[in-house]
């Protein structure tokens, strides 16, 4: 009986050793996130802002972020992050990157490329700057996009200038250079709000009314596009924020979406 007794206990000890060792064991998870969606771009000075919409899964770990300059690749390994953004800097304005992210989980199971073909060319951009009344401070009236610059209003390279209508009563914008081409966007939030230049709307004459909060988009003799938004307006002066798009031809200015 006692000899019994032992035999039912071990198989219980063993039952329950097998039991809790099942338990405790797990397969591998070796299933990878589901490939990150959205992903976008934000055009900056040296530098391109990448957004996505964040991935679902529990056990989410991050997003790696890869750069290439064909949008068949080769793509290269550049950064992780585990928030849903990230900023490339330290580029070259006027060259094309292309970009694609993946997910990865705790057990480093990686997701495919993300789908979207999304590329950016950054570009130069600047603030406050302030011209003048061409009537009054003609040595400060005009802009130069190539030299990033204030420049007479007379330049030869002056691609627009500043200044006072007399018969309307109002501050205009004057394109300066022949072949160039502008045209009022309207009022803005930001100088962001800008994604790209259009294809029409360009102003007949080469003069807009300058207008504080509205962005203007150039299309500059030599074939770049370029946006400006007034910040601010005095007696005889205006002050303002410009981006510049140093790729010919390249109508991007802020931003690329994927598609």
């Amino acid at each position: 009986m006692k000899n019994l007794i032992k035999v039912l206990i071990n198989l219980l000890i063993i039952t329950l050793i097998i039991g809790l060792a099942g338990c405790c064991y797990e397969e591998a998870d070796k299933e990878p996130p589901a490939v990150p969606r959205g992903l976008h771009s934000v055009t900056g000075d040296e530098e391109v802002l990448l957004l996505w919409y964040q991935n679902t899964e529990p056990d989410l770990a991050g997003y790696r972020i890869y750069r290439g300059f064909n949008p068949e690749g080769p793509y290269v390994l550049i950064g992780e992050t585990n928030l849903d953004y990230f900023l490339d800097h330290g580029l070259t304005n006027g060259q094309t990157y292309f970009y694609a992210i993946t997910a990865f989980d705790a057990n480093d199971n990686e997701s495919d490329l993300s789908y979207e073909t999304v590329f950016d060319t950054p570009r130069p951009e600047g603030y406050n700057e302030k011209l003048f009344d061409y009537c009054d401070y003609p040595d400060y009236a005009g802009w130069d996009f190539s030299q990033y610059s204030i420049v007479p209003y007379d330049y030869p390279e002056c691609d627009f200038y500043f200044g006072y209508n007399t018969v309307n009563g109002s501050y205009y914008f004057y394109i300066k250079k022949a072949g160039g081409l502008i045209q009022d966007f309207g009022y803005t939030e930001s100088l962001d709000d800008i994604t790209y230049a259009p294809e029409d709307g360009w102003s007949p004459s080469g003069v807009v009314e300058a207008i504080v909060g509205h962005t203007y988009i150039i299309w500059t003799w030599d074939n770049h596009f370029a946006k400006i938004r007034i910040t601010s307006m005095g007696s005889g002066y205006a002050v303002f924020d410009w981006a510049y798009q140093i790729d010919p031809g390249n109508p991007e200015l802020v931003i690329r979406k994927g598609g």
